[in-house]
C-alpha cells in the first residue's frame, strides 16, 4: 500500500467540493450503511429534491446546511485497496479564507475546484497562491459541473490553459486538470464516457497512484523542545517531536541558539526507553551535561539551520483589522513565542498576476511581503526543508486573535551584519552617579486631558527633589525628531516607537523621562513597554471627552467637529483606553497642585 496521503479540497463558494468528496466516498462504497442511510434520509429534506446530496457528508455545522455552504475545515478519513487518506474540506467564501489556509497547512496535494460556467475566477488564484505559500507541489484541477456545458472540450481546454498559465511560476511538481461532474459522478471514481476525449485517469485513481515526494534532505536531526521535563532533581529531559532525521543514544547534538554540545544519554518514545528514534516520533531527551535548554529551543545535528532576529517573510493576512508598519504582535516559530515588529511592507502580491503592488497598509486576505524584527534571535530554516521552522504565525498582542500566517523567505543581513556594541560604562554605573532609579513615565490621554500640564509640573517636583529628569512632550518631538511624520495610522505608530526607543536611551542614560503623548492605540502603548522594558510606567490621564472638548485650549476640537482635522482622536479616530494602568488620573476632579501631588506620591513607589 502506498503512503498516507493528505489532501485539501479547495476553490471558490459553490464550486461543489463537498459534493465532490461525499460522492468519492458513496460510489467508492467507503461509508458504514448507517452513514449511507442517514444520507439519503437526510438528503429528502435537502436542497435536492430528493435527490442524494452528497456535501451532507462533510458538511457538518446546521449553518453549513442551511447556507449550503462549507463554513468550518472538515477533516476526513478514509481509506481504498491502495491508499488510506485524510482529507480536508475547505471553505471557499473569501470570508473564511483563514480557515483554508488552515486546511492547506497541513496537505501535501490540493485539488481546487472551479465552475465549468465560470471559469479561473480571483478567489480559485488566491487559493492556489495560498496554496504554494503553504508549501504544496502537486495540484489537481477538477473542471467541475461539465454536465451544465454538455461536457464542452474547448471550455475545458480553456480553463485548463488559464490555470497552467497562472501557476507557471508556482515552482509545482505536479499539475493535473480532471474535468469532473459531482453531482453526476463523471470522472470521479471511474471514467466517463461523456468525456471521451479526456485520456487521463479519473479522480480517486490519480490521488491512490500519484507519488508524493516528501523526502528533502532530512538526514540531520531536527527537534524544537516544546516542554522541559523535571519530575525530580535527578532527572532533565528535554521533549518534543522529531521534526527531521534520526537520533541514537551516545549522538552528539547542538543545542540551538546556545550552540551548546552535548551527548544523548537516555532516550524515550513516548513513555518507553528505546536506543534510536526517528522523524515524526515523540520523544524525551536526557543529555550527559547541562546545557542551556528551554521550551522554543532546538536541539540538532545540523550545523546548516540558522538564527536571525530579523527577516523578510510572506505572509497571509487575516485579521479583520488592518495592518500598518511598525505594529508589534507575538510571533509563534516552531515552539517559540517572541514579540515582534512588522517594520514594513515590501509589497503587496497581486491575486491575479502575481505582480508586485506597492502598499502602506493591508487589509483582509492580502498576501503580502514584509520585513519583521524579533525581541531575540529565532531558529530558523527554510520552509521547503522544515515546515515547523520556517513556517510562522503572527498574534495579536491583545486579543489573542491569529493574524497572520506566512513563511520566512530569508534573513535580513543587516541582522548578522549590525552587533551590539557593550560599553564600559553602563546603565548601573549611570543611575548610580545620579542616585535614582530610571524610570519612564508615560502620560497618555485624549488632547486636552491636562498631560502635558501635568507632566511639565511632575518634571519640577522632581527636579526640586533632586532628580535628573528630561520632558518629551508630544508636540515639541513633532518639530524635530519626528517632523517627517503625520497623522496617519502608521505615522502614529512609528511616531510611538520612535519616542519609546528615545525614551529607552534616556534611561540607559540613568535619567527620569516623562513622556506626553496621546499614544491611542493599546497595541502602540504595549510596544513601548516591551521596548522599555521594567522601567516605564504608564499613566493614563482619564478625564472625560466632555471636558477635554470643553477645555479646547488649542482649538483642535473645534476644527475636528467641522471636519478641517481629518484622524483626530476622540472624534474621527479612537482611543483605546488603558485597562491597567500602573496610575490613573482625572485632572477635571483635582487641581493642579492635588493632581500632581498624587502622581509623585505614586511615582515614589518606584523610585524607592
Amino acid at each position: 500500500m502506498k503512503s498516507l496521503l493528505k489532501f485539501i479540497t479547495c476553490g471558490s463558494v459553490d464550486d461543489g467540493k463537498s459534493t465532490l468528496i461525499g460522492h468519492m466516498l458513496y460510489d467508492a462504497k467507503l461509508l458504514f450503511a448507517d452513514q449511507e442511510k442517514a444520507l439519503e434520509l437526510d438528503s429528502k429534506v435537502g436542497s435536492r429534491g430528493g435527490e442524494i446530496d452528497y456535501s451532507l457528508l462533510l458538511d457538518g455545522l446546521m449553518a453549513e446546511r442551511e447556507q449550503g455552504i462549507t463554513i468550518d475545515v472538515a477533516y476526513r478519513y478514509f481509506t481504498t485497496d491502495s491508499r488510506s487518506f485524510i482529507v480536508a474540506d475547505t471553505p471557499g467564501h473569501e470570508e473564511y479564507t483563514r480557515n483554508m489556509a488552515v486546511g492547506a497547512s497541513f496537505a501535501d496535494l490540493a485539488v481546487i475546484l472551479v465552475d465549468a460556467t465560470k471559469g479561473v475566477i480571483t478567489q480559485t488564484k488566491r487559493h492556489a497562491r495560498i496554496c504554494a505559500l503553504m508549501g504544496i507541489k502537486h495540484i489537481v484541477l477538477a473542471v467541475n459541473k461539465m454536465d451544465l456545458i454538455d461536457f464542452d472540450q474547448k471550455r475545458f481546454e480553456e480553463i485548463k490553459e488559464d490555470f497552467e498559465q497562472m501557476t507557471k511560476s508556482f515552482n509545482l511538481e505536479s499539475v493535473q486538470v480532471i474535468p469532473v461532474s459531482a453531482t453526476e459522478g463523471d470522472n470521479i471514481t471511474k471514467i466517463s464516457k461523456k468525456t471521451f476525449w479526456y485520456d487521463g485517469q479519473p479522480l480517486l485513481p490519480y490521488l491512490e497512484n500519484i507519488e508524493v515526494n516528501n523526502n528533502v534532505d532530512r538526514d540531520e536531526f531536527v527537534m524544537p523542545v516544546q516542554r522541559v521535563s523535571r519530575p525530580n532533581h535527578t532527572f532533565r529531559g528535554f521533549q518534543g517531536q522529531i521534526e527531521a532525521g534520526n537520533i541514537s543514544v551516545g549522538e552528539e547534538v547542538i543545542s540551538l541558539p546556545s550552540k551548546e554540545k552535548a551527548k544523548v544519554k537516555s532516550l524515550l518514545v513516548t513513555d518507553k526507553e528505546a536506543n534510536s528514534a526517528v522523524a515524526g516520533q515523540p520523544v524525551t531527551i536526557q543529555l550527559d551535561r547541562e546545557v542551556d535548554v528551554s521550551r522554543g529551543c532546538v536541539l540538532t545535528t545540523s550545523e546548516n539551520i540558522h538564527m536571525t532576529d530579523m527577516f523578510t517573510a510572506q505572509i497571509l493576512w487575516m485579521d479583520d483589522t488592518k495592518l500598518v508598519p511598525g505594529r508589534n504582535y507575538f510571533v509563534k516559530l516552531g515552539t517559540k513565542t517572541l514579540p515582534g515588529t512588522v517594520m514594513s511592507i515590501k509589497h503587496k502580491i497581486d491575486i491575479n498576476t502575481g505582480g508586485e503592488l506597492s502598499a502602506d497598509q493591508l487589509f483582509k486576505n492580502d498576501l503580502v511581503e514584509c520585513d519583521i524584527s524579533l525581541s531575540e534571535n529565532v531558529v530558523f530554516d527554510t520552509y521547503e526543508k522544515n515546515k515547523v521552522l520556517g513556517g510562522l504565525i503572527l498574534i495579536d498582542r491583545v486579543s489573542n486573535m491569529t493574524s497572520a500566517c506566512g513563511v520566512i523567505n530569508h534573513p535580513l543581513r543587516r541582522s548578522t551584519n549590525v552587533v551590539w556594541q557593550e560599553t564600559d560604562i553602563t546603565k548601573q554605573i549611570r543611575a548610580q552617579q545620579k542616585g535614582q532609579s530610571p524610570l519612564t513615565l508615560w502620560f497618555t490621554g485624549l488632547s486636552g486631558s491636562g498631560k502635558s500640564t501635568l507632566a511639565n509640573a511632575v518634571e519640577k517636583r522632581l527636579v526640586s527633589l533632586g532628580n535628573h529628569t528630561m520632558l518629551l512632550d508630544g508636540d515639541n518631538v513633532r518639530h524635530g525628531l519626528n517632523r517627517n511624520l503625520g497623522f496617519k495610522e502608521a505615522d502614529r505608530v512609528e511616531n510611538i516607537r520612535r519616542v519609546a526607543e528615545v525614551s529607552k536611551l534616556m534611561n540607559d542614560a540613568g535619567l527620569i523621562t516623562l513622556a506626553s503623548f496621546i499614544s491611542p492605540y493599546e497595541s502602540d502603548r504595549n510596544n513601548a513597554r516591551e521596548i522599555i522594558g521594567k522601567e516605564f510606567i504608564e499613566i493614563y490621564v482619564s478625564t472625560p471627552l466632555e471636558e477635554c472638548e470643553k477645555r479646547d485650549v488649542k482649538g483642535l476640537y473645534k476644527k475636528a467637529r467641522n471636519g478641517k482635522i481629518p484622524n483626530f482622536t476622540g472624534i474621527s479616530s479612537p482611543y483605546e483606553e488603558p485597562k491597567n494602568p500602573d496610575i490613573e488620573i482625572d485632572t477635571s476632579r483635582y487641581s493642579l497642585e492635588d493632581a500632581t501631588e498624587f502622581v509623585v506620591k505614586e511615582i515614589m513607589k518606584y523610585l524607592s
